[in-house]
């Protein structure tokens, strides 16, 4: 589904002495099908903007619209059921909201209560499950009984059990280890491929925006202050650094052996290891494959 945001502001308890504006004037568009990542430093408006994606917050000026949902200030959306069924979210440690006495239970939770026939839920339990990389053994466990990041997975199987068109991703490797994060997002990426999601990632890490995302939007005290192509803003560092926000390392890595070396390597998805290998192929005398 299309997502526009045009003109939207929105304030936090107005006409108050706590009243706060959280986003100003904010305009773009998320294109069906493509990756994006939304990135800013602390308090830039991040979650306030993925909030509006399924309505749990409403605009308090502009518009808002998701594939056939429109939200804005002036008039009430009597189809929030039918968008939080296309919206799925991931919040941070989404494992802290589990609480039924089996994974299946838990994971059944969402459909069961959009009124989803049986069938159909088991048939939707068993997919997320495999989706998420977790054996069917576990449907009858105690999601309690499970490692932190078996929980996670969990916990993201029942918002695939919505069968959501669109996937809200925030901060979701938050609290994970180097190797635990590099596999959420690898199913992430599997996951937006393979089902042709709109994918919609809030993060802190640049790695993650830079590998995953097909467009970037970055956000500085409530208004976007750029987006466009990932590459493109990455090599932006003047810029980065204003919002106090850095250049992937990969980015700076790959500018420093260019500066030092004198050579024209460009980015094309390598990693950090991989370019050594080049630079040390380089080094060795393999001029010609820069």
């Amino acid at each position: 589904m299309d997502i526009t945001f045009k003109n939207v502001s929105y304030t936090y308890q107005p006409d108050s002495p706590f009243e706060f504006k959280a986003l100003h004037d904010l305009s773009f568009e998320i294109r069906s099908g493509s990756f994006v990542a939304v990135i800013g430093h602390t308090g830039s408006g991040k979650s306030t903007l993925i909030q509006h994606l399924n309505g749990l917050l409403r605009p308090t000026g502009g518009v808002v619209t998701i594939g056939p949902y429109r939200l804005s200030a002036d008039e009430k959306n009597k189809q929030l059921r039918e968008l939080r069924e296309k919206v799925g979210v991931v919040f941070q440690y989404p494992e802290h909201q589990l609480f039924e006495e089996t994974v299946e239970k838990d994971i059944a939770f969402g459909p069961t209560n959009f009124g989803v026939d049986d069938e159909e839920i088991k048939a939707r339990t068993r997919e997320a499950v495999d989706a998420v990389d977790l054996d069917k053994s576990m449907l009858e466990r105690s999601p309690f009984d499970l490692s932190g990041g078996q929980m996670r997975r969990v916990a993201i199987a029942g918002v695939l059990a919505m069968k959501p068109e669109v996937l809200v991703l925030d901060e979701p490797t938050a609290g994970l280890d180097p190797r635990g994060q590099r596999e959420i997002m690898s199913m992430f990426s599997h996951l937006h491929k393979e089902k042709q999601l709109t994918t919609v990632l809030v993060t802190h890490s640049m790695e993650d925006a830079l590998a995953y995302a097909d467009h970037v939007i970055i956000l500085n005290q409530g208004k976007v202050y750029k987006q466009g192509a990932p590459l493109e803003l990455f090599q932006q560092k003047e810029a980065l650094q204003a919002v106090q926000l850095d250049v992937p390392e990969v980015i700076e890595f790959l500018a420093k052996v260019n500066e030092r070396f004198e050579t024209h390597y460009s980015y094309q998805g390598q990693s950090i290891a991989e370019l050594a290998k080049e630079l040390a192929h380089y080094v060795e005398g393999g001029r010609g494959h820069e």
